[in-house]
């Protein structure tokens, strides 16, 4: 006589027979109602779906090779002694590590009043922007006015026109702001020339902050700005009140975009400072700065300063990686929500 758990287990493979049987004499009637061109469809969907996540697979090491391996290389070379560059025995893995290296170029940099100065630079100017790209793109998204189209024109032109077609008419805007005859003044090396341009939504890449925002206020329901103008709110009060804190992940993408690319400019500052003052001018200047300070003026070769040109990259990017470590999951909301799909 059968036991208890072997009846359970009979039952349980004849249930399993049944609904396979079910489900081969199903597909078999099917076949008899499909077309030729149906059949070779739904087999061509079948090779498809198998090899797709294969070829997926090598597409995004691919990118993550050519991504990533920078980063390895840097992270591999500015810990290693500077002697074992020339053993051909050490690759990848260094037989010892220093940190000799980053004390060496954190002084040649001076890096904490460069990172302060990168500080005041980068966050007034990001702040500033973000609230004239947001007012700006709060006005094209909801607004009507003549030559709309003309001046969103001229946004777009912000996005396509590179910063060199105006870095010299900016210089001599700069080196003699104000009212010539009655009162001048040079801006150059000041933080106003980072200032006033973001304060006047022409900061680096305000056009595609004022296009975010645009997009974003774009898709944000009507109603909310008729409830407020039926409570008695003007257009500024609606703003501030009803869409600003809508569009939180908004401000907090573009503010962290701007952050990112401040950070990284060397070629607008270097054309406004002709002092090292930020992190970028300082690390396009660090080979010189090295061969005076380590080599005292005799100009070695590339190979004997890489490890501390790795060394300056690695301080340089550390704060946006904390950063970027700490607000990731904001960062892929608001690029989510933004809602830059389309014009």
């Amino acid at each position: 006589m059968a036991t208890k758990k072997e009846e359970k287990q009979f039952e349980k493979e004849r249930k399993a027979a049944i609904k396979a049987r079910k489900k081969r004499m199903k597909e078999e009637g099917l076949e008899k109602y499909l077309t030729p061109e149906q059949i070779r469809y739904n087999r061509n969907k079948a090779i498809i779906g198998a090899v797709w996540p294969v070829f997926r697979f090598l597409i995004l090491f691919g990118l993550c090779f050519i991504i990533l391996y920078p980063l390895i290389f840097m992270i591999s070379t500015a810990f290693r002694p500077n002697e074992q560059m020339n053993d051909p025995s050490v690759v990848w893995l260094p037989k010892s590590l220093t940190m000799e290296n980053v004390n060496q170029v954190w002084k040649t940099m001076k890096f904490e009043n460069t990172l302060l100065t990168t500080l005041k630079y980068n966050i007034i100017s990001s702040v500033l922007q973000v609230v004239t790209c947001a007012v700006t793109g709060y006005g094209f998204a909801r607004f009507k006015f003549k030559g709309k189209s003309i001046l969103f024109a001229i946004v777009v032109l912000m996005i396509i026109v590179p910063p060199q077609i105006i870095t010299i008419p900016l210089f001599m805007q700069f080196r003699n702001f104000g009212i010539p005859g009655v009162w001048t003044t040079s801006l150059i090396d000041t933080g106003w020339t980072m200032y006033l341009p973001a304060l006047f939504a022409n900061g680096l890449r305000a056009g595609l902050f004022i296009f975010i925002f645009r997009q974003f206020f774009r898709g944000l329901p009507k109603e909310l700005e008729d409830a407020a103008y039926l409570d008695g709110c003007g257009p500024l009060k609606t703003f501030l009140i009803v869409m600003c804190p809508n569009a939180k992940t908004s401000f907090l993408t573009v503010f962290l975009f701007s952050i990112v690319w401040y950070w990284n400019d060397f070629y607008v500052a270097s054309s406004f400072f002709t002092s090292a003052d930020t992190i970028a001018l300082s690390l396009k200047n660090l080979d010189a700065a090295l061969i005076q300070d380590l080599f005292r003026g005799q100009a070695p070769s590339v190979r004997q300063l890489i490890v501390w040109l790795e060394a300056g990259c690695i301080l340089s990017i550390t704060p946006l990686l904390v950063m970027y470590i700490f607000l990731q999951r904001y960062f892929i909301e608001g690029i989510e929500r933004s809602g830059i799909t389309g014009m």
